[in-house]
C-alpha cells in the first residue's frame, strides 16, 4: 500500500499523515509549496508539487500511490468561487485522476451536515453544496470509497470515544482532528468501511468500540 494524501499540509492532512508514517505506510503528500511542507511533515514523506486544481499535475502525482485520502478544503476568504473550486471540482478532478490510476480506495473528509441547505456554514459561499456535491462525484465514479463526515474540528486530542453513524443522522458535536485522522487510516484496513458515509463525533461517557465495530453498524449504501 502506497497513499497519496491531497491536502497534506493543512491541519488534518498532517495528522493523517501522522498516523500513516507511524504505521510505516509509504505516503506520496500532494503540496504546493515544497519548502512549507518540508518545514511541517515528515522526512519519510514522498513530496509531489501540484495542485488539485491543476489535473496535469495529479497524474504526475500519483505515482505508483494505490489508495488516495483527501482532506482538501476552502479556508475561509472572500473569494466567492473558493469552496467551488477547492471542495467540488479539485476533488473532481482527483477523482477523475484516482480512476484512470485504478487507486483501490478513495477516502475523502467531508462534514456533517452536508445535506442541511440551511446549514450556517452555507453562508461561507455554500461550502457544505460543494462537498456534498464532491461527496455525490465519488459515489457515481465505480471507485471504493469511504466519506468521512466529522463534526465541529478540534486541534487538541481528547481521551473521549468515537461515535460513529450512518448518513444524516449526526447533527451536532465535535471531534478532535487526531481521531479523523484515525478514523480515515483505520477506513484502509476495514473492510466494512468500504463504499460507506461514516458521520464521526468524539463524546465523554460512551462505550469505547473497536475500529470493525464502528465499521460495522454502519449499513452501506
Amino acid at each position: 500500500m502506497k497513499v497519496f494524501v491531497a491536502g497534506a499540509t493543512g491541519e488534518t492532512g498532517r495528522r493523517i499523515i501522522q498516523e500513516l508514517i507511524a504505521r510505516n505506510i509509504p505516503v506520496r503528500a500532494l503540496v504546493r509549496d515544497q519548502e512549507k511542507a518540508k518545514a511541517i511533515l515528515s522526512p519519510d514523506v514522498e513530496l509531489v508539487v501540484g495542485d488539485v486544481l491543476q489535473p496535469e499535475s495529479l497524474d504526475v502525482g500519483l505515482g505508483d500511490s494505490t489508495v488516495v485520502i483527501c482532506a482538501t478544503g476552502a479556508s475561509p476568504s472572500f473569494d466567492p468561487t473558493a469552496p467551488y473550486k477547492v471542495d467540488f471540482e479539485g476533488t473532481k478532478n482527483l477523482v477523475t485522476a484516482a480512476k484512470a490510476k485504478q487507486i483501490q480506495h478513495f477516502v475523502l473528509v467531508s462534514s456533517l451536515c452536508v445535506s442541511q441547505l440551511f446549514h450556517p456554514l452555507n453562508l461561507f459561499w455554500l461550502i457544505l453544496v460543494w462537498k456534498k456535491q464532491a461527496e455525490e462525484c465519488i459515489q457515481k465514479s465505480g471507485l471504493t470509497y469511504t466519506i468521512v463526515r466529522p463534526g465541529g474540528l478540534k486541534n487538541e486530542d481528547n481521551s473521549d470515544a468515537i461515535v460513529m453513524q450512518g448518513a444524516d443522522t449526526l447533527f451536532d458535536g465535535s471531534i478532535p482532528r487526531q481521531k479523523v485522522a484515525q478514523v480515515c487510516v483505520e477506513s484502509l484496513f476495514e473492510p466494512a468501511a468500504r463504499n460507506k458515509i461514516v458521520e464521526i463525533v468524539a463524546r465523554v461517557g460512551e462505550t469505547k468500540k473497536s475500529w470493525r465495530e464502528l465499521f460495522e453498524q454502519v449499513k452501506s449504501f
